[in-house]
């Protein structure tokens, strides 16, 4: 289903709507402050299969970030980080920006890379902070597949293409073009892995 919701101002109800889909295993496209993603609660490991299953990839090898309201969520799924870093999380979010952080053991299992890291994201998105707010834990995301600019920024469009694989797009108007920055976290200086919206100098 395509979903028109105000992206200043979103509708309550249709929200909720999004919300009782992810609580049930539904998968969501929806917008950030880059460009939109592929979404479901973190907590629905059959959502998370979805998803990989759209993107032709295992769990434990897809790059998925969690994607958080704010910082709270942090001790939960993220070990303990140095103070300096915390201060640069605080400083950048929410932002274009994905940190690549140590999971603690609260990552659900077939989340859990090799690596044991998380990618955490805090958008600067009404739509987006809303079904997470509403939800009350992350929303599990990942960049859509597609070739043409219009695949993953034009709502109609996306809703052409995944009719059929996910229960709702959320159209909160046309989507960047540019992905998030990220930045790995897990050693003692930030290293950039990509630059994307966010400006970063090391």
């Amino acid at each position: 289903m395509l979903l028109h919701i105000h992206p200043k101002d979103p509708q309550p109800r249709l929200i909720r709507q999004v919300v009782e889909s992810l609580q049930k295993g539904g998968i969501i496209i929806y917008p950030t402050d880059t460009v939109y993603g592929l979404g479901c609660d973190i907590l629905q490991q059959k959502a998370v299969e979805r998803i990989c299953r759209i993107k032709k990839v295992e769990p434990r090898k897809a790059r998925l970030s969690f994607v958080c309201s704010d910082l709270s969520h942090l001790s939960e799924y993220a070990k303990p980080l140095s103070n300096p870093i915390y201060r640069l999380l605080k400083e950048r979010l929410p932002g274009p920006y994905t940190f690549i952080l140590p999971a603690s053991k609260m990552v659900p299992k077939v989340l859990q890379s090799k690596k044991d890291t998380i990618g955490l994201r805090i958008p600067n998105n009404t739509i987006a902070q809303a079904i997470i707010r509403e939800l009350g834990r992350p929303v599990l995301s990942a960049s859509l597949p597609g070739d043409m600019v219009e695949d993953y920024t034009d709502p109609e469009v996306m809703y052409e293409n995944f009719r059929n694989e996910v229960d709702f797009v959320v159209d909160g108007g046309i989507g960047g073009m540019i992905p998030s920055t990220i930045i790995d976290c897990t050693s003692q200086e930030p290293v950039i892995i990509r630059q994307g919206l966010g400006e970063w100098t090391e």
